[in-house]
């Protein structure tokens, strides 16, 4: 789960690109960060087909578009599109996954055998305008692995972090890994903020298959666009 302002006591983290991001001391257990890039033409197009909630029923998928949506460049071949028009927001998922409900989530879709492996949407309210508000994209990166997503028993690593600008809006990506004892798991996170509302997309899948899923993850996580509402 995500939180609206990110407190953050840790020792100074280096914000050279390309460099690993170490603790301070040999007791913590502060996620080791690979590498960091910007880019600011990572510009992802919103198309296809309309997916909603129950609350749309009966209300046809291309009227709720505008028009500027359905003339956009085509999605990839082999991913359907979710568009969130009331909660301002949309993302690309794998055509064969399939809808369900994951707790605390506005949205989740998952693969129809592998359950671990999927992706799910989440928001809060916030006061801020823009994600960079919530400080350097190593800063933020580093808490939210640290203090969010991971648990006393799980160590976490970060092998890459973006930064883009798409359609005014800016979205920090990353990809960690969680390792407990008994099982290891890997994701991407995209984060923005937009319309007062912190937005977190998460996919991800089971360490294991992380090789053969990466590529086509990368592309649900880049996928992520906040829209006006």
């Amino acid at each position: 789960m995500a939180v609206s302002s990110l407190p953050f006591s840790s020792p100074t983290l280096s914000t050279r690109l390309n460099l690993p991001l170490k603790p301070s001391c040999s007791s913590c257990s502060w996620p080791t960060i690979i590498a960091t890039s910007k880019d600011s033409s990572l510009d992802q197009q919103t198309s296809g087909n309309c997916k909603r909630r129950s609350l749309l029923i009966g209300v046809g998928a291309s009227s709720l578009l505008p028009t500027k949506l359905l003339l956009a460049q085509e999605k990839p071949a082999n991913y359907d599109e979710f568009v969130d028009l009331q909660d301002g927001y949309s993302y690309y998922y794998p055509s064969d996954w399939r809808e369900f409900d994951f707790r605390g989530h506005d949205s989740a879709f998952k693969d129809r055998y592998l359950q671990l492996q999927n992706v799910r949407l989440s928001f809060i309210p916030t006061d801020k305008t823009d994600i960079q508000d919530m400080g350097p994209i190593e800063k933020v990166v580093a808490n939210l692995v640290k203090h969010v997503y991971s648990t006393p028993t799980q160590v976490p690593d970060v092998f890459d972090m973006q930064e883009r600008t798409t359609d005014g809006k800016r979205y920090y990506t990353f990809e960690y890994t969680l390792t407990s004892p008994n099982f290891s798991r890997a994701a991407f996170a995209t984060i923005a903020v937009g319309n007062g509302r912190y937005y977190t997309l998460i996919v991800g899948a089971n360490e294991r298959r992380w090789r053969r899923v990466r590529n086509q993850l990368k592309v649900v996580a880049d996928s992520f666009k906040v829209l006006d509402i």
